[in-house]
């Protein structure tokens, strides 16, 4: 299945989702630790009928607004790859955060972390202060309360066994 360049471009929405996701998960030495985690996290924090959907499996209340109609405004859709859902802007858009000085890697146990830089905190905190983020920036925080050490292979293992629908979707189709 062959993407358009268009497909691998990041959004200024992607940008702050992700710094977002980013610095909920950057108080900890290693931040967010893996792209796998990263991506995982983030189908979580995009889709909020699979978010709600994880937080009973965990048995976790749901602390965050949801607003209905959020599920039809994402900016692209993720596509089933090996390993699940994966966007395949991720590279672009985590490139542009580092380039704008918004996040950076630490060490990590056999990787590298992710973590918002002094900058990046600083902005994340004015995104989350909008009401236009305030929902994304709940989730993400409360992601980060219900899965706070867990692996990559951990979410990705959860996904299959709680999202079925997404894991017998084929290899290529879009979510």
């Amino acid at each position: 299945m062959a993407r358009s360049r268009a497909a691998f471009a990041g959004t200024l929405d992607g940008e702050a989702r992700l710094l977002l996701l980013i610095d909920a998960f950057s108080g900890g030495a290693g931040g967010l630790q893996g792209r796998t985690k990263l991506a995982k996290l983030d189908f979580l924090l995009r889709y909020p009928r699979f978010f709600v959907r994880a937080m009973e499996a965990r048995n976790a209340d749901v602390v965050a607004e949801l607003d209905p109609a959020e599920e039809n405004n994402i900016e692209s859709r993720m596509v089933r790859h090996r390993y699940g859902p994966w966007d395949p802007s991720y590279y672009a858009v985590l490139g542009a955060l580092a380039g704008r000085g918004l996040i950076t890697t630490v060490p990590a146990r056999n990787y590298r972390g992710i973590k918002t830089t002094e900058l990046g905190g600083r902005v994340a905190a004015e995104l989350r202060a909008s009401e236009a983020w305030e929902p994304v920036a709940d989730r993400a925080r409360q992601l980060r309360r219900t899965f706070p050490d867990h692996t990559g292979t951990f979410l990705k293992n959860f996904i299959y066994e709680h999202f079925p629908e997404v894991t017998r979707a084929s290899w290529g189709e879009r979510l």
